[in-house]
């Protein structure tokens, strides 16, 4: 850590988006010697770490100021104000406001409000977050569902979308910077345009941009709810190359109970169909999926009935989370599965998931790829299939690349 202000991210790609508003907040109020930290809830884990690296930065710098903010410390602010470690909680909606960060001689030491009284997306301060390779623009914040094992919306609020134009433009520009590739993010980003005059749909959004920027080569959907999209995104996906033929679907779970008890609001029979509806017009889509394994109430059969899923949807990449209860949700008060039994789940979720990569990587050879060079050596395909790659190509371009074999977790290609 150096003397001046740093930020510690954890959690999702927004987090990481608003961890750089952050950044230029704390500049324009000219905050020096601090560390903020943007903090997760998604998981008591993900908890546990953020008070770990508070203690430890206290310790590396005993005469920093520490701040802490995100959705940690908007659910319960008042565990971060009791650690003598830390200087200011502020909430996700303070977070980002002009002036926060000119601490004054006795600042208040917790400013959270009420996060459901916010109605307009946050952020949009900056030209997206950037990575070497490509860029992400916030279109939406907060989520109105509220599933039973789920803390987040009482982080983020209520959905609020951020305005068509708004998006375009911040698009055009990142276009204009070099960015080959942006990726639309949000905690729920299917419900883009429901607060909106004359509720637009995410599909509408999507249009608008590739036809309004039609010097922008790839843009990429982030994690979307397998309960929802709608016709006109179908409509891009078969007609429009630009759009990634890659969707991550938030699944949850394959048993119908399960899922019922989730508050999910689609079933296994939905997920499937949303599968064979993307394929049936963009038949090289490939899909992702989050999954929960050891949800309360979950029986061995129910959970083979998700294992079952892993196979019978096609996925190629997992993302396995074992239950973990979140005080004040309707799951944490609903019967538990043991921890051995949750982590062997996992552990059988996640093989199941390496065996449909090894599956997707085994179609990859002998093809060849448009891969976004991340770094180095090391790409991304249109699809999402990470690819390791021998040849010059240049961080940001879109190579050529003949796919030659694959180690079982990424494709090994030539450049062309």
């Amino acid at each position: 850590m150096t003397a001046d202000v740093d930020i510690v991210t954890f959690g999702c790609r927004l987090n990481a988006y608003e961890s750089e508003v952050i950044r230029a907040r704390a500049a324009e109020d000219g905050l020096t010697d601090a560390v903020v930290f943007n903090t997760c809830a998604v998981t008591g884990e993900a908890v546990r770490q953020a008070r770990q690296a508070i203690r430890k930065a206290r310790r590396e710098r005993p005469g920093a100021k520490l701040i802490v903010t995100g959705c940690a410390a908007q659910i319960d602010p008042q565990a971060f104000a009791d650690m003598a470690e830390v200087d200011l909680v502020l909430g996700n909606a303070e977070k980002s406001q002009a002036g926060v960060y000119a601490l004054q001689a006795e600042p208040v030491r917790v400013r959270v409000n009420d996060i459901m009284s916010v109605r307009e997306t946050a952020g949009h301060l900056i030209d997206g977050l950037k990575d070497r390779a490509r860029a992400y623009v916030e279109v939406q914040n907060g989520c109105d569902h509220r599933c039973t094992f789920c803390i987040i919306p009482f982080g983020r609020g209520n959905s609020r979308s951020a305005g068509a134009g708004e998006v375009v433009d911040q698009v055009r520009r990142l276009t204009a910077q070099g960015y080959q590739e942006i990726v639309l993010t949000g905690v729920d980003v299917t419900s883009w345009g429901s607060d909106l005059p004359g509720q637009p749909t995410l599909g509408q959004l999507v249009a608008r941009i590739l036809k309004l920027v039609p010097e922008l080569p790839r843009l990429r959907l982030s994690s979307i709810d397998a309960a929802e999209i709608d016709a006109d995104l179908l409509r891009c996906l078969a007609e429009e190359p630009r759009l990634m033929p890659y969707l991550h679907l938030s699944l949850q779970a394959g048993d119908d109970m399960i899922l019922k008890r989730m508050k999910r609001r689609h079933s296994r029979a939905d997920g499937l169909k949303l599968i064979a509806d993307v394929r049936a017009v963009r038949p090289d889509t490939a899909f992702g999926a989050d999954f929960i394994a050891g949800f309360p109430t979950e029986t061995d059969e129910m959970f083979e009935n998700t294992l079952r899923l892993v196979e019978e949807a096609g996925l190629s990449f997992l993302h396995v989370f074992p239950y973990s209860a979140r005080p004040g949700t309707p799951a944490a008060r609903m019967p538990p599965v043991k921890g051995p039994v949750i982590k062997a789940r996992a552990a059988r979720l996640r093989a199941a998931g390496d065996a449909a990569l090894a599956r997707h990587l085994d179609r990859q050879v002998g093809r060849t790829l448009d891969g976004l060079v991340e770094s180095d050596g090391r790409a991304r395909a249109a699809d999402f299939t990470e690819v390791m790659f021998e040849g010059a190509a240049r961080v940001g371009a879109i190579a050529g690349l003949r796919v030659t074999g694959h180690d079982g977790r990424r494709a090994l290609a030539a450049v062309i």
